[in-house]
């Protein structure tokens, strides 16, 4: 049997079991719980995939948290599937998809990792890839923070140095994100593109910089120099969207902004 994998919040069930991604295999809800559109589609959703609910005091299930905001609701799932670089570019190479990936180096805070694969679900990010060895990996809090983002966008633990030689092999264009690089709206990031961000309080290492096809970076205005990097790679990943899904040029500073 797969390892199981702890869920956290009622949203983060129910897209579980929405998505079908892995067998949600048992849940516990606070018998205290009152009907509603969120519990019962939850109930709903469980009995058609014949998900035991159990009701159980709310105090066990503060027992059990990890997370400390559980929404009257803990689930175990089976643990979702692996995926590479290398696995990810073949089969968006046989859907005929150009990849569109996210690496991120060292976050040390699971709620950025959950807000980063948040927002990359709704920008259509294919992966994202953090270091095995340096900042967090899936955990409760990132799945909830995430809130399905974590159920439809694969999260690859692997080398960045290795991901990026096996990216830049396939083609696809690297653009680095930091404080000194072009601005954003000036950078081409249609077709084939991985977009490569430092860690909290930190730029690109000069290792990951050399790896870059181009740097572009966010201005800023009244003496900011960063961005919370979750914050950061939104706006370059819906960048990104509009690029594509507009067809539309590339903004030019004057046009994003005060100059």
């Amino acid at each position: 049997m797969s390892e199981r994998e702890q869920l956290e919040g009622r949203n983060v069930v129910i897209e579980a079991l929405r998505r079908k991604r892995r067998k949600v295999r048992e849940i516990m809800m606070d018998e205290r719980a009152r009907p509603g559109s969120k519990v019962d589609e939850l109930v709903e959703l469980a009995a058609q995939q014949g998900v035991p609910v159990k009701k159980v005091p709310r105090e066990m299930l503060d027992r059990r948290s990890e997370t400390g905001v559980h929404n009257g609701v803990l689930a175990w799932a089976d643990a979702l599937e692996a995926h590479t670089t290398h696995s990810l570019l073949d089969t968006l190479a046989r859907e005929g998809v150009d990849p569109f990936l996210v690496l991120v180096d060292e976050v040390q805070y699971e709620h950025n990792l959950g807000a980063i694969l948040r927002s990359a679900m709704g920008a259509g990010v294919n992966g994202v890839i953090v270091p095995v060895r340096r900042g967090k990996g899936m955990s409760p809090v990132v799945s909830r923070v995430a809130m399905g983002g974590a159920e439809v966008v694969p999260l690859v633990r692997e080398g960045l140095s290795s991901s990026l030689a096996t990216l830049r092999r396939a083609g696809v264009r690297v653009v680095g994100c930091d404080m000194d690089g072009d601005p954003l709206w000036s950078v081409p990031l249609t077709g084939p593109i991985a977009l490569v961000l430092g860690g909290e309080d930190k730029g690109l290492s000069s290792t990951l910089r050399d790896r870059c096809d181009q740097v572009a970076s966010v201005p800023l205005e009244w003496g900011l120099d960063s961005l919370n990097v979750s914050v950061t790679a939104a706006l370059f990943m819906f960048e990104r969207q509009r690029q594509v899904l507009q067809g539309a040029p590339p903004w030019t500073r004057q046009q994003a902004g005060r100059g």
